[in-house]
């Protein structure tokens, strides 16, 4: 399956749980921000961490908390507990509900500068 999100090199957890936990042969597409769900559709595929997207922040959640919910991983103790760093780094008005949180916010925001 392809999944298609925008371009920015801070786009690193939703690819990494997609590829080990839900589809192994996934097929990633970046793309421009407004290229997201025309692609998507065109393709076929899964839209991902994108204004509009079939899977994107919703009810407060991070688009990495809703995939986890969306695809039963939730039972996963070790992947809950990351879910919680992610969202941290992710949501800004949570970055302090979890002290790596900063931390993964700091290392994503560089990689997206370079």
């Amino acid at each position: 399956m392809k999944w298609i999100t925008r371009e920015n090199a801070d786009r690193i957890a939703c690819p990494w749980l997609i590829y080990r936990f839900i589809d192994p042969d996934a097929e990633l597409l970046f793309v421009a921000r407004e290229q997201v769900l025309p692609v998507a559709e065109r393709e076929g595929g899964h839209s991902y961490d994108a204004a509009g997207a079939e899977y994107t922040h919703r009810d407060g959640k991070c688009t990495f908390d809703v995939l986890l919910e969306e695809f039963t991983l939730i039972d996963n103790p070790a992947l809950v507990r990351l879910a919680q760093i992610v969202h941290a780094a992710d949501v800004s008005e949570d970055r302090d509900t979890s002290p790596e949180g900063p931390g993964l916010y700091a290392i994503a925001h560089g990689f997206a500068l370079l």
